[in-house]
């Protein structure tokens, strides 16, 4: 007997866009470079390394949000410690909006995704570097 999911991705994306912010473009372009305001990119480093990356942008992928954001996880990440805004993004804006969510579920805040992830920022002539690998340590 096959599987027999209760919930689908789309339910889930309805809920994640009802309960966290959404940003558009211009607005996440605003945000690019304040203090304040933490912009992580969820994308793997595939598409980061094919696509380009958000000068600035906190690197983070979807498998290991939860252990990054976690303070008591072996893997937490400082970053996300912070008292900033986090502004989570993608490569279309679907991940992201799970991202956000799972992010504001475990107390993250203030969070927020955009729109149109990576492509719409990039489409709009927003800032765009070269991807580089991190140096081993």
């Amino acid at each position: 007997m096959p599987q027999t999911i209760t919930r689908g991705y789309k339910a889930m994306l309805d809920e994640a866009n009802r309960a966290v912010k959404t940003l558009t473009i211009e607005e996440a372009k605003a945000l690019h470079g304040r203090d304040d305001v933490v912009l992580v990119d969820i994308r793997d480093p595939r598409e980061q390394e094919r696509d380009g990356k958000v000068p600035g942008a906190f690197s983070c992928t979807r498998g290991m949000l939860e252990f990054w954001i976690d303070p008591e996880s072996p893997y937490a990440k400082p970053i996300f410690q912070e008292d900033k805004q986090f502004v989570f993004f993608c490569a279309g804006g679907l991940r992201s909006a799970l991202a956000a969510k799972t992010a504001q579920d475990m107390g993250l805040k203030p969070v927020a995704h955009v729109e149109g992830g990576f492509g719409a920022w990039k489409k709009s002539g927003g800032p765009v570097e070269a991807w580089a690998p991190k140096p081993k340590a």
